[in-house]
């Protein structure tokens, strides 16, 4: 009975590769967003002559809400892929990101939650800059989303504190 429990067991761990075929689709969807990101920056620059500043700081503010949601998928392809699938051998690579030293799921979770906040304010930062074209409703409800997700972030990062901070001082109290 005990090696059919440990076979399960195997079964059951061996498990968390099927998230792998995930994450080599959202290396995907990130080079095709990385794509879209090139084109952007060519409307950009091609059109450069007859924008109004409005419209080019609406176009910088796009181009940074791209790299912030591209950063976001690094964090969830990354930090994800070592966390809940296997551990990835960077220690040598002198180019290992130091946000991976400290990866596990709590600390990942604050870090999509900041992102996420951020993506937000960017938009927001956008509806401000465009606030003639904007619908005022629509303004208040990314107004309460926005914050929405800066408490959401805090009150993660919070509990991370305190989970960290309870699990330091078992530890020591344990030696």
């Amino acid at each position: 009975m005990k090696a059919l429990e440990t076979l399960f067991e195997k079964f059951i761990f061996s498990s968390r590769w099927f998230q792998a075929p995930m994450y080599a689709g959202l290396v995907i969807a990130g080079c095709l967003y990385a794509y879209k990101s090139i084109l952007g920056l060519g409307h950009l620059a091609t059109d450069i002559q007859v924008l109004t500043e409005e419209k080019v700081m609406l176009g910088v503010l796009g181009l940074v809400d791209v790299t912030m949601v591209a950063n976001l998928l690094i964090m969830v392809i990354i930090g994800g892929y070592s966390t809940f699938v296997s551990r990835l051998d960077l220690n040598n690579n002198e180019d290992r990101p130091d946000w991976l030293r400290s990866v596990d799921a709590g600390s990942l979770k604050v870090k999509l939650a900041g992102s996420l906040a951020g993506v937000s304010g960017i938009h927001l930062l956008k509806s401000f800059v465009d606030v003639k074209e904007q619908n005022p409703d629509h303004i208040k409800l990314q107004i309460i989303i926005h914050l929405v997700f800066l408490v959401s972030t805090f009150m993660l990062a919070v509990t991370e504190l305190v989970l960290h901070k309870t699990h330091s001082h078992g530890s020591t109290k344990e030696h």
